[in-house]
């Protein structure tokens, strides 16, 4: 069993989800009292929601790229960012260290294409649906055409995601609005739902909704696992 490094608490709400599945993944494998090799470094996700407020993407690297080279250095064979709004800085953080970085996008990416899916809605926050990152990889890399809500809709989930979920708070008012916007990309023509932040799972999952949903938190730490048990590299991009 490779250890498996996180670099967690954006939010931590989220980082318990990895935590339990990536240790009942494990258990589900291997039997027993079998659990997952886990490095777990959690950041004050104050600290960098302010960051991100400030568009000071440059400190922001420079932290995630510190930690990820301290879970190196203590053994870890791979890390994951434990959020999908902070991979806009994957490639800083794998340039930090000689482990895989094993990228949120390019799992769910992957998960899609093996669905035959491939005009996604994407529920995420605000930077993840209206920065390039998220989105020109999916269409460069995949061959995906991702539709994002409009901006009173993006405007909603995002504060959905800061302002409740990420403190624990889950809403059935939320639910619906969730459930809303998703009915509206349905309509706009979207075959599946990327659960693109990973607390959103906290709130919705398939069994609320029609259409295929990808849960991107565990795709990600299902990914982390087989990487970890199997020795299977990350991912491969589509050709």
């Amino acid at each position: 069993m490779r250890t498996i490094g996180l670099i967690g608490g954006m939010s931590w709400e989220s980082s318990a989800v990895y935590y339990r599945r990536l240790n009942e993944q494990v258990r589900d494998r291997l039997g027993g009292l079998h659990s997952a090799d886990i490095l777990l470094r959690s950041v004050d996700f104050d600290a960098i929601v302010a960051l991100q407020k400030q568009g000071n993407w440059e400190a922001a690297a420079e932290r995630l790229a510190g930690i990820a080279r301290s879970l190196q250095a203590a053994g870890a064979a791979c890390v994951l960012i434990c959020t999908n709004t902070m991979h806009k800085l994957a490639d800083e953080v794998q340039g930090a260290v000689d482990i895989p970085l094993l990228n949120i996008v390019d799992v769910t990416a992957r998960a899609l294409l093996e669905a035959g899916a491939c005009r996604p809605l994407l529920l995420a926050t605000r930077y993840t649906m209206e920065q390039d990152f998220y989105l020109a990889r999916m269409r460069r890399e995949f061959g995906l055409s991702p539709l994002v809500p409009d901006a009173d809709d993006r405007t909603t989930v995002h504060d959905i995601i800061f302002d409740e979920l990420c403190c624990g708070r889950i809403l059935g008012t939320s639910r619906q609005s969730y459930l809303d916007i998703i009915e509206r990309g349905r309509l706009a023509g979207a075959d599946s739902v990327i659960l693109g932040c990973t607390e959103i799972g906290l709130l919705i999952g398939p069994q609320d909704v029609d259409l295929p949903v990808f849960d991107s938190t565990l795709l990600h730490a299902d990914a982390a696992v087989a990487f970890s048990l199997l020795g299977e590299a990350p991912l491969p991009r589509a050709a």
